[in-house]
């Protein structure tokens, strides 16, 4: 049986294979660090996670990465801060009166604290700095504001 090279090329064998596009459900290894190799979280010690791409479970400058990528690319991206999570906002730091906060709520310092929408649509979490008698401060900044980034990653399946 004889090719015919005008329907069979290098380029559309490669073009069939699966790449991560924006609505993608995705098995994938990854890890967050810092440019000292802190590592904020990662899979890869432990089993891959599975997402659907545009759903929020990952950041949507994340997301941005892994289109394109085929199954079975493992990739490192140094993303700036601004490029990342954002830059840090002081404004978002907010000191609320106690007695302005949910009864249901248990305040800890240093920990997140998720809020309800007041329309009943989706929720916001901040972290709790400081705790007084009288007031909570609050930092509404995602934790890795302000850092740069190195994403790794590995794609393990796209279904």
């Amino acid at each position: 049986m004889m090719i015919d090279p005008l329907k069979y090329s290098k380029d559309s064998a490669l073009a069939t294979v699966p790449t991560v596009q924006a609505d993608s459900y995705l098995t994938l290894h990854y890890r967050l660090s810092d440019e000292d190799g802190n590592e904020f979280v990662s899979t890869f010690d432990l089993s891959p996670a599975t997402l659907q791409m545009g759903s929020g479970q990952l950041a949507e400058t994340l997301e941005n990465c892994l289109i394109g990528l085929p199954a079975q690319q493992r990739r490192i991206f140094q993303l700036d801060s601004s490029d990342a999570f954002g830059e840090y906002n002081p404004q978002l730091v907010e000191r609320i009166a106690r007695n302005a906060l949910p009864a249901n709520i248990e305040l800890k310092e240093n920990s997140l604290i998720e809020f309800g929408a007041p329309d009943g649509g989706a929720g916001f979490a901040g972290f709790l700095r400081e705790l007084s008698d009288t007031t909570a401060l609050f930092d509404f900044n995602h934790p890795l504001a302000g850092k740069p980034i190195r994403f790794e990653v590995e794609i393990i399946g796209i279904m």
